[in-house]
């Protein structure tokens, strides 16, 4: 009996070693493995057709993976809506694509490619090409870019964001034209977990 009480405390301790080295290794799982941000900004637009100028609205979203040391991979989606159109054309554009950022203390720069759908409407009731006179047109974008985060809470930081456009025109006689977005505005960094070291 004594024998038997022995061998399962040598048991339950061998059992329970290895949950023991387990259990750090565990707790960052309490810590967020993915972090959503959502951003919203003022973008000033040269549309790369003649002098067109639009004044735009960007908005959109990144899911954040965990960093690999010091480095963070994110998938963007963000939309771009003008508001102010000015007369030569409008753009609007849906892009996502992937993102990489550096945090340095308070700053997170970044750089993404970004692709997805546009369309312009030509104003003035068109723009002629040739013979032709066009309304509107839609094209495959082509969105490499930069920017930076700047930290000021927890939750928000300010952003500043520049953005190249390549888009697919039949209105020009290199077939493209190549818009240039510059947006100033905000993020806000959700936290699902309470218990999320802030400290970092």
């Amino acid at each position: 009996m004594r024998i038997s009480r022995i061998s399962n405390a040598v048991l339950l301790m061998a059992i329970g070693a290895p949950l023991g080295r387990c259990f750090p290794q565990g707790i960052p799982v309490a810590t967020q493995q993915m972090q959503l941000s959502a951003f919203s900004a003022v973008t000033p637009t040269s549309t790369g057709l003649g002098q067109g100028q639009n004044l735009t609205v960007t908005a959109g979203a990144d899911i954040a993976f965990v960093a690999l040391r010091r480095i963070r991979s994110m998938i963007e989606i963000r939309g771009t809506y003008p508001i102010a159109a000015g007369n030569v054309d409008k753009q609007k554009s849906f892009v996502s694509g992937p993102v990489i950022g550096y945090p340095v203390g308070r700053f997170r720069p970044y750089a993404d490619f970004l692709i997805g759908k546009g369309a312009i409407n030509y104003l003035g009731g068109g723009y002629i090409f040739g013979s032709q006179k066009y309304i509107s047109s839609s094209s495959v974008i082509y969105s490499p870019g930069v920017g930076l985060d700047c930290s000021m809470t927890h939750h928000f930081a300010l952003k500043a964001d520049l953005q190249y456009q390549r888009w697919r025109v039949p209105v020009a006689v290199s077939g493209h034209i190549n818009s240039t977005f510059v947006s100033l505005g905000g993020t806000y960094m959700f936290d699902f977990n309470p218990h999320h070291n802030r400290s970092r």
